[in-house]
């Protein structure tokens, strides 16, 4: 209900400033910030400045995120990582271990790609299975923090 509620002044507001967008959109920013409304109206703000809110801000997102997950990896920042980890934890963890075996090939050494490949592997395999996904994720991105190296 609150959420509903919320996604409603959202609408509101983006017709007001004449804004064009998709619901749904719109609704996945919603549900991937819920309940940071804060958060949602500036991610929305900050997507909105072309005057339009479409499914392109989605590629955006995860972009930016796997960025800094890179450069938090890179400079072996733990708690970068972490704190990625938590502020990315709503997303489905076959995607985002996708992303990040995607990113690997852009960023990472090619001769260490094999090995991050093996830790990838592993850890998505445990994540069926884990209690604790932060942890899990956590503890692969450590590992791979340790052994690839990036260019």
């Amino acid at each position: 209900k609150l959420a509903k509620d919320f996604f409603g002044r959202v609408k509101n507001i983006l017709e007001t400033e004449n804004i064009k967008y998709e619901p749904r959109v719109v609704m996945e920013v919603l549900t991937k910030y819920f309940p940071d409304w804060r958060r949602t109206l500036n991610e929305l703000q900050r997507y909105s400045t072309s005057g339009q809110i479409d499914a392109g801000i989605l590629v955006n997102i995860s972009e930016v995120n796997i960025n800094e997950l890179v450069a938090a990896l890179k400079a072996q920042e733990f708690t970068n990582v972490r704190k990625w980890i938590v502020h990315n934890l709503d997303n489905d963890p076959v995607r985002m271990y996708r992303r990040i075996y995607d990113s690997l090939y852009e960023f990472a050494d090619s001769s260490t790609i094999p090995h991050a490949v093996l830790i990838l592997s592993k850890y998505q395999y445990q994540s069926a299975f884990v209690a604790d996904q932060e942890i899990n994720l956590l503890a692969c991105l450590t590992e791979i923090m340790v052994d690839v190296k990036w260019k």
